[in-house]
């Protein structure tokens, strides 16, 4: 379990990287804060979505992808993420984001939907290989938390 957590750690480490390199003249003058932000946000999406369709049934219930997907929702909600949110990295400042100033404007309100989602996460974790209705059950929870920090951190596209 500790080498395929190392493991996990450093793919999603390195995928958030490689997600930050650019090889054009535009996207190398973005921000690599938000390309990392960015890029973490894609990682998460793809391991909620492998949920969801499974949820949805849009595709079948599968016991070791759905904890798989949950484990490392778990792992990724441990990165330190205080570099992807610097100062002026907000719309109002840069283009690129969809980062509202609010985040910046409240802290409170932020650390506590995170707390949410923390909660939401271990509490998917472990139930995702339970079988569907228990993996549908926690990721309600899951979608909450992620609803909550959209409607108010998060501009509309």
């Amino acid at each position: 379990m500790t080498i395929s957590r190392t493991f996990l750690s450093a793919a999603v480490i390195g995928a958030v990287a490689l997600s930050t390199m650019t090889f054009s003249a535009t996207a190398q003058e973005a921000n690599p804060a938000v390309e990392a932000r960015q890029g973490y946000m894609q990682v998460m999406s793809l391991n909620i979505g492998v949920l969801g369709q499974m949820a949805r049934g849009n595709t079948d219930y599968d016991a070791e992808a759905a904890q798989i997907a949950a484990d490392n929702l778990v792992t990724l909600n441990q990165i330190n993420q205080s570099f992807f949110w610097p100062q002026g990295t907000d719309t109002d400042t840069i283009e690129g984001t969809r980062a509202l100033p609010a985040i910046w404007a409240d802290f409170a309100g932020v650390t506590d939907v995170s707390t949410q989602y923390a909660t939401a996460v271990e509490g998917l974790s472990g139930v995702a290989g339970d079988g569907l209705d228990a993996m549908r059950a926690a990721l309600g929870s899951v979608g909450s938390a992620c609803g909550a920090c959209h409607d108010d951190y998060r501009q509309p596209r």
